[in-house]
């Protein structure tokens, strides 16, 4: 994201977990999935921990993607458990899904394990912001934004219509 390095992108990041939201359990996947943001240039102006609440959670997309937000980044609720609901609650709100997001999330952890494939995570566009799910663990987390991160800048100019072409250079014959 260096090449962006002027331009200050602004991110909120969403925690979805029971426990933590019930002060049971440290957010760390919250923790780190800020760390790399910042690393990378992307200012975090707020910070959400919520439970596994469809309802609640759709709320808080549609205030974050309403309030001029350019990234909001969940991590968690991304399985199949019964209580993991934070794809529906993304494609809820998204007016625009970008698959090839998740798709590239997926591809690259199923070269560290199986489990990879039952990642539901989503990822899209409501209004001009990014939305993207990562999985709840601290590393699977991590692994995932590692991977989406060098396309985010691009996105998020692309999907605020100040770049209206995504390729590089002239076609040549």
């Amino acid at each position: 994201m260096k090449e962006n390095s002027e331009k200050i992108f602004k991110a909120a990041v969403v925690t979805v977990s029971d426990r933590g939201a019930a002060g049971e359990r440290e957010d760390r996947s919250g923790v780190v999935v800020c760390e790399v943001l910042e690393k990378a240039g992307i200012r975090i102006l707020r910070r959400e921990i919520v439970p596994d609440d469809f309802e609640r959670l759709r709320n808080l997309l549609e205030e974050l993607t309403g309030a001029g937000f350019d990234l909001v980044v969940t991590t968690g609720g991304t399985g199949i458990s019964p209580r993991d609901v934070t794809p529906e609650a993304t494609l809820s709100v998204a007016e625009k899904e970008i698959p090839g997001m998740a798709e590239a999330m997926r591809m690259e952890s199923m070269k560290k394990t199986p489990h990879a494939m039952i990642s539901r995570a989503v990822c899209g566009i409501r209004g001009h912001t990014i939305i993207v799910n990562l999985p709840g663990s601290p590393k699977g987390a991590v692994e995932c934004l590692n991977v989406v991160i060098p396309a985010i800048p691009h996105a998020i100019e692309v999907a605020s219509g100040r770049v209206s072409e995504c390729g590089g250079g002239e076609v040549v014959s």
